[in-house]
């Protein structure tokens, strides 16, 4: 477990458990979205494949995301373990909907200087409605990564519940 994809919808804890386990394996961590938000008003970073091919092409490395279109493939040919947070939505919602109410409120500032907005919340890219609208599409789409014969020498953990995924983080030794 050295090149590790965290992967789930929305809200599910990816960036949390990635930064978890990075300071558990000493493996760096690369938040996506930072990745990918690079700018004012949501601007998305040109060199996005550039950076991702560069940063995957390091021995070590953990990525919070399934990935965005054109680096999705890219990643999961790359890594060599996809931890999978499948979690419903009765768990997922609840998380999302607390992270967003405070990100809006404390006006936390996020990628590339942005923050949410009470008006956001009106938008399908709110990320509320995201995980709501993409909890099966992106669960369909994970399990056919999985399946995917392409990617059958990757090690998938599956997860189900947050307790699961809690119970086997302290599970793993400490490398130092």
């Amino acid at each position: 477990m050295e090149r590790v994809l965290v992967v789930g919808v929305t809200g599910a804890g990816k960036s949390t458990l990635a930064r978890a386990l990075s300071r558990r394996l000493g493996l760096p961590y690369h938040e996506m979205d930072a990745l990918y938000f690079n700018g004012p008003d949501w601007a998305v970073n040109d060199e996005l494949t550039g950076d991702v091919s560069r940063l995957t092409a390091e021995p070590c490395w953990i990525v919070d995301s399934l990935g965005y279109p054109e680096v999705r493939d890219l990643l999961w040919d790359r890594a060599d373990t996809v931890i999978w947070l499948d979690y419903p939505k009765r768990v997922i919602m609840p998380r999302v909907l607390r992270r967003s109410f405070r990100r809006t409120a404390t006006r936390e500032v996020l990628f590339g200087g942005n923050r949410e907005t009470w008006r956001d919340w009106l938008s399908r890219e709110h990320p509320a409605w995201w995980a709501w609208s993409q909890h099966g599409p992106r669960r369909r789409e994970v399990g056919r990564r999985v399946r995917d014969p392409r990617f059958a020498p990757l090690d998938t953990l599956r997860f189900g519940h947050p307790n699961d995924t809690a119970a086997w983080l302290a599970s793993l030794p400490r490398r130092q």
